[in-house]
């Protein structure tokens, strides 16, 4: 059977000799966070997410959610789990203690994150749904909307989900229909149907917080008419009691590829009463207050499983027998050696293992610019790593989901027969994380974002090219030459690709969007080869204890056999859009 544990020694790598979170807890707000209280926040997370939300994960799969005239039961044991999880204060970690959070930086909660979706991804859904609805309400809501739902949604006593497609429109949301129609009490009636809104009706908390996108009367057409709304399913009185039931339903849930034990609704509004959050026509940008924070968490989707993946894999590759060594029998007294001796298994756990730990690095590099954005005093080093976090939250939503469906069928694969038999939990892992390169934005919307807006319209590149290239001098020639000259050489080929688009842009209008997904790939193994090199530096004076000689050759692993993909993906982009664009759209 599958198991699940977090690899909470790695986590504490990450955190404290990669990125000196010691020094990251003298950030104002921070300084009573010791590194003691960390250790034991993290090991109860653990505790939680193993033994309480684990065991939930293949019974969901096969129960789903269920649908009934509206209602929607979400499968045993999610109600107890969610409540010990409310109970226990997870949902607030982040949460500012004016809500009754408790203020925590980002980058731990991205380790609990982590947890709970590589436990039951289809459980972690809901209270990560919620902290979004959270956030966007913390910034954009106006003084009676803070004081009533920010500390319930911070709790996890309700629920929030966010209300944004519909049938004809996805990517496009200018193209939305929804109205919303102004009433005497300052409230307004909102009317539309959403779809594909994950936990849209449920039985976990006693009320549902929607964040809808839906246009005024008098909105101007496209995305600039979109205001934001929040619309509770039960309404709300003003001592925060709740009332009668506001007029939105639950019309159906869509039968899916994975994450069954999280409901996908179809939200009906049928004249629902809402309240705008923020200034009229400026939806978007409050939403993607929270759309920013679901792209960061989604990436820690990818990440999650991926680590579930792995560790699964190794499990059974060290006790499966078949074969023998290359080099000679490894287990002589039994009548086979098991299967993680054999090379192609090694490579593809290597796969797996340098995958996992660079995304995680990743993820945490970018929550600890998160974190300086919002903390720091000093206004230009806000507004620097705010520069970071804009960069790299459409890289980690896109890499980390790649990278995690890339290691799940890897899982798949280290298990061979068995992978693809569902009792052994490989083939959830693939169909469950296939979602995640798909919603909160596709990996190719992802891909443009950072290529278009983020490198070209907006000139962010260097928040993340000159701190790689000042590492890059500085290591200068030494122990560490084998690690930085390929990272060097893969920041010459970004910086090269770069150039070149910019260049053919002007004149050819396809080539941003034929050369996005290679450069974001490229840019993505260019930031995990920066992190390996700094994890590599850090572990070889302690290359004596197996820990970190573990890590050093997972270092030399991804430099020697995953880096080396930079060459071919810079070559595509230098090609151009001519052998994308060339067939016209009859011929497909």
């Amino acid at each position: 059977m599958p198991s699940y544990s977090a690899p909470l020694r790695d986590h504490l790598f990450c955190l404290y000799d990669v990125l000196g979170f010691e020094a990251h807890t003298e950030l104002p707000g921070f300084e009573g966070f010791s590194r003691d209280i960390i250790e034991a926040v993290l090991e109860q997370a653990n505790r939680f997410a193993s033994e309480v939300v684990h065991p939930l994960n293949r019974s969901a799969d096969e129960e789903g959610a269920r649908f009934d005239q509206g209602t929607v039961t979400t499968p045993q044991g999610f109600k107890e789990a969610y409540a010990a999880l409310v109970e226990g204060g997870w949902p607030a970690l982040t949460a500012s203690p004016d809500h009754g959070g408790q203020g925590m930086p980002h980058m731990v909660n991205i380790l609990f994150e982590e947890m709970l979706n590589g436990a039951c991804l289809s459980f972690g859904l809901f209270p990560g749904l919620t902290r979004g609805a959270y956030v966007a309400v913390a910034q954009h809501g106006n003084d009676a909307q803070k004081a009533i739902y920010a500390p319930r949604l911070a709790s996890g006593e309700w629920s929030g989900s966010m209300c944004l497609t519909e049938a004809h429109c996805g990517t496009d949301l200018g193209l939305l229909k929804t109205q919303a129609i102004p009433q005497a009490d300052q409230s307004f009636a909102l009317t539309g149907t959403k779809i594909f809104i994950s936990a849209g009706e449920h039985d976990l908390a006693p009320n549902i917080i929607y964040l809808v996108l839906a246009r005024l009367p008098d909105a101007p057409m496209g995305s600039r008419g979109i205001s934001l709304f929040l619309v509770p399913k039960v309404m709300v009185n003003d001592d925060g009691t709740l009332g009668a039931r506001n007029a939105v339903s639950c019309g159906a849930i869509e039968h899916k590829m994975g994450i069954h034990g999280c409901p996908t609704c179809v939200i009906n509004f049928d004249g629902a009463t809402g309240w705008l959050v923020g200034e009229p026509h400026q939806g978007l940008k409050a939403m993607f207050s929270m759309m920013n924070t679901e792209r960061i968490a989604v990436g820690i989707h990818g990440l999650a499983i991926a680590e579930a993946s792995y560790q699964n894999a190794v499990t059974y590759a060290r006790e499966r027998l078949q074969g023998r060594a290359p080099s000679g029998p490894k287990n002589p007294a039994k009548p086979a050696d098991p299967i993680i001796v054999h090379p192609d298994v090694r490579r593809m756990l290597m796969t797996q293992r340098a995958l996992v730990e660079g995304c995680r690095m990743l993820a945490l590099f970018t929550a600890q610019a998160l974190d300086v954005s919002e903390h720091h005093a000093d206004p230009q080093a806000r507004k620097a790593a705010d520069d970071v976090v804009a960069l790299m939250t459409p890289v980690v939503k896109a890499f980390l989901t790649d990278a995690g469906s890339d290691v799940a069928n890897l899982g798949v694969q280290v298990l061979g027969g068995h992978g693809f038999i569902r009792s052994n939990g490989q083939e959830q892992h693939v169909r469950d994380v296939r979602i995640t390169q798909i919603y909160e934005g596709t990996n190719g919307i992802q891909s443009m974002d950072l290529l278009g807006r983020k490198v070209l319209h907006l000139n962010l590149l260097e928040a993340f090219s000159k701190p790689v290239a000042d590492y890059i001098a500085a290591a200068g020639e030494g122990p560490l030459s084998e690690f930085v000259n390929p990272l060097s050489a893969a920041h010459d080929l970004l910086e090269d690709a770069t150039q070149t688009i910019r260049q053919n842009a002007a004149s050819h209008p396809d080539e941003i969007g034929a050369a996005a997904a290679d450069y974001m790939r490229l840019f993505a193994l260019t930031s995990l080869a920066y992190l390996w090199a700094r994890a590599a530096e850090v572990s070889l004076p302690k290359s004596n204890d197996d820990f970190y000689r573990a890590k050093l050759a997972t270092a030399r692993f991804y430099m020697q056999r995953i880096l080396p993909q930079a060459a071919s993906l810079h070559a595509a982009i230098t090609a151009g859009a001519s052998p994308v664009m060339e067939l016209d759209e009859a011929m497909f």
